[in-house]
């Protein structure tokens, strides 16, 4: 099993009227965030079945996927770089954290492909370690090293710890483009379900500051009444 098997089993699944969807739906007309991606038109779990047993791949045959311009084909290149992650010691983790951040802004270049991954490597491995690069990212002219940046402390926000994330969010919040509102607000959210108390003290000194497209991803899940709150302050 290598590159040329593996390409070829994803190509067998290609679905030119999901293709179509999909480029509609990532924007890649000329002036979306996705202008000039390609599609094949798989769907995700066909995607995973296939790369399931690739764990092996190199770093350079991983590259190579990264470099190609089907966008399938670099969504199952992350979930390589994931299974490797996972399989890794901490000497080669640190190894695939460094390679994940010098490939975003050119080749993890969707929203999708940032939210598969960024949590899984990039938050994963800065559990236990300093951060500041988080906060770098954040000050990127990259719209998807600024995606990242955010993202990333999913992982943060699962184990309990939301500082990062807050901080972030703040630092984002003059951001004009409408991921990174959206990004925001769902993290948001996500700290919502673990400590509600903690997202209404933030939105209770933000809200009013925020883009209307974060504040309502992060209060989506509160009830009508509280909604309506915030909305209207």
């Amino acid at each position: 099993m290598d590159l040329i098997s593996l390409k070829s089993s994803l190509y067998s699944q290609k679905d030119e009227a999901q293709a179509v969807i999909l480029s509609r739906f990532f924007k890649t007309g000329k002036g979306g965030y996705g202008e000039g991606d390609q599609f094949l038109g798989i769907r995700v779990p066909v995607i995973r079945k296939i790369v399931k047993d690739y764990h092996f791949l190199s770093f350079d045959n991983i590259q190579e996927l990264l470099n190609d311009s089907i966008h399938e084909i670099r969504f199952a290149a992350l979930v390589v770089l994931i299974q490797k992650f996972n399989q890794s010691d901490s000497i080669n983790q640190e190894k695939i954290f460094h390679f994940y951040l010098k490939n975003i802004r050119n080749h993890i270049n969707n929203w999708d492909l940032v939210d598969l991954s960024c949590p899984q490597i990039v938050g994963k491995f800065l559990w236990d370690k300093n951060r500041s690069c988080l906060y770098s990212l954040s000050e990127s002219d990259s719209l998807w090293e600024k995606r990242v940046s955010i993202i990333s402390t999913l992982y943060f926000i699962r184990n309990g710890d939301y500082a990062d994330t807050l901080k972030i969010s703040k630092l984002l919040l003059n951001d004009k483009h409408d991921l990174i509102h959206k990004a925001i607000g769902w993290m948001l959210r996500e700290v919502g379900k673990k400590d509600i108390n903690i997202e209404r003290k933030f939105l209770e000194e933000y809200s009013q500051d925020m883009p209307r497209t974060a504040l309502r991803y992060a209060i989506e899940k509160m009830d009508e009444k509280e909604r309506k709150y915030f909305l209207n302050r």
